[in-house]
């Protein structure tokens, strides 16, 4: 406990910096560009506070660091830990069944001990970090298990956890094998966050059948002890900043930047956009036949209409994502083989990632945003389009399954499993009059302006304080 001083905690899989090494080989810390970190760092800045993860690299051992004024915890991963608790149990079991089993969930006995012990060592880390009644907010599915485990190594403890991934109908939820094990290990949280309400609901139903706690619209009744302590299970929507993107898209060189990717692509009619995870949640190849079968029936021309995809690499060492790019790639290979001209591409096609400057041009760049997620906790490009467009105009075609449409009602809500829906509304989006396309994207940039990710943090730890207070 001698090194118990901050106040609040973070635990997340990852810490909020990449190391990065140069030519010459000194390394440096930078900060991550993911919406977590903007979210978390003023708050982190102002508060007596502790960030606990993993450096993202195996084998590498540091000692607590100070960066852009925040106090980080390495927790240090083997490569096996990282074959099996990560690649393994997080992201070829949990994954998979939290998307509603899109891809088969593998699961290994192996790959949950090793699960269990690095979360054993995550919520060592958060202990020994946290002052007397020191609030400690855990994120996402890799780390399910660090709330109970801190509850009783640190009963004073406030805890939170938040879900960014879907929780399942109890149906698929009920495959898992270690299904009890996790439920518990959440409810060592005072307050549980979901994306999407359904979600709260899906947890609450979980608890009921495998474990008979008392359950009410956003409080769980858990027996401790000789009494019981109540648990709020619902939903923040996480959000983004929504601001600097707007700042960003107002900027005369990405607007520049904005014209010139129109013209290297030939300054057609009409840009449709995706930009994606490489992932099998994220519906690319369900977009890919769509725009492909209206290449083919006549309704769009190549020339008149492009489809950019920009699809980043992800766990490229898991052979269903390996599996997935050599779909997309030979699906992208035989459309321009189809459709395309010597002047003129169907598809531009880009597998990596780029920095927020260059993705705030492209969205600028794009008349038509495709959001076609099979299963998406929230999907926050729907919201950095929106954010973007500070010109009031483009319009997000998005699909039901991804949290944003619980708030973006005036996108073209579509099912991605319904092709012919899915055309319709891409022609409907290609051929909507101006006054219709500012109106919905007006509508759009009021909820994503008013309700951006320092309201979603402040949101969740207003509500962490009231639990701690009671």
């Amino acid at each position: 406990m001698a090194d118990a001083s901050y106040d609040l905690v973070v635990v997340s899989n990852r810490l909020p910096v990449d190391r990065v090494v140069d030519r010459k080989g000194d390394a440096s810390w930078q900060t991550s560009p993911g919406g977590l970190v903007t979210a978390l760092q003023p708050v982190m800045r102002q508060a007596d506070a502790a960030w606990v993860g993993w450096v993202g690299q195996p084998g590498l051992e540091f000692e607590p660091f100070d960066s852009d004024g925040v106090h980080l915890i390495p927790v240090s991963l083997s490569a096996i830990e990282v074959e099996q608790y990560y690649e393994g149990f997080s992201n070829d079991t949990l994954w998979p069944l939290y998307h509603d089993v899109i891809a088969p969930p593998r699961y290994h006995r192996l790959w949950w001990e090793s699960y269990v012990e690095v979360n054993r060592r995550f919520a060592e880390a958060a202990a020994g970090a946290a002052a007397d009644g020191a609030t400690v907010w855990v994120h996402d599915y890799q780390l399910q298990l660090v709330p109970r485990l801190l509850r009783e190594a640190r009963p004073d403890l406030t805890i939170g956890f938040f879900n960014h991934i879907p929780f399942p109908p109890y149906g698929i939820y009920s495959q898992l094998p270690w299904r009890t094990q996790i439920v518990d290990g959440l409810l060592g949280a005072d307050v549980l966050g979901f994306q999407r309400p359904a979600d709260a609901g899906n947890f609450q139903r979980a608890v009921r059948r495998l474990l008979g706690h008392q359950t009410k619209t956003g409080e769980i009744r858990v027996p401790e002890g000789d009494g019981e302590r109540l648990v709020t299970a619902k939903a923040f929507p996480i959000s983004i900043d929504s601001a600097s993107y707007e700042s960003m898209a107002r900027l005369p060189e990405v607007q520049e930047r904005a014209r010139q990717i129109r013209a290297d692509l030939g300054n057609p009619r009409v840009v449709m956009l995706g930009v994606d995870r490489l992932d099998y949640t994220k519906g690319i190849a369900h977009r890919l036949k769509a725009y492909g079968e209206l290449l083919g029936d006549g309704e769009l021309q190549v020339g008149d209409v492009v489809l950019v995809q920009v699809a980043s690499p992800s766990r490229e060492r898991v052979e269903t994502y390996r599996l997935l790019r050599d779909e997309v790639e030979l699906t992208v290979g035989r459309i321009n083989g189809d459709y395309s001209s010597i002047g003129h591409q169907a598809i531009s096609y880009l597998h990596h990632g780029y920095p927020r400057e260059e993705m705030a041009a492209l969205y600028l760049a794009a008349d038509v945003m495709l959001v076609t997620a099979l299963r998406d906790g929230m999907n926050l490009v729907a919201k950095e389009y929106v954010a973007s467009r500070y010109d009031e105009d483009g319009i997000l075609v998005l699909s039901e399954f991804a949290g944003a449409s619980d708030e973006l009602k005036h996108a073209l809500l579509i099912n991605p499993h319904d092709i012919d829906g899915l055309k319709a509304a891409m022609m409907r989006a290609v051929e909507m009059p101006e006054p219709e396309r500012r109106r919905r994207m007006r509508g759009m940039r009021k909820r994503v302006m008013a309700n951006d990710v320092s309201k979603w943090s402040s949101r969740f730890l207003a509500e962490l304080g009231e639990s701690g207070a009671k």
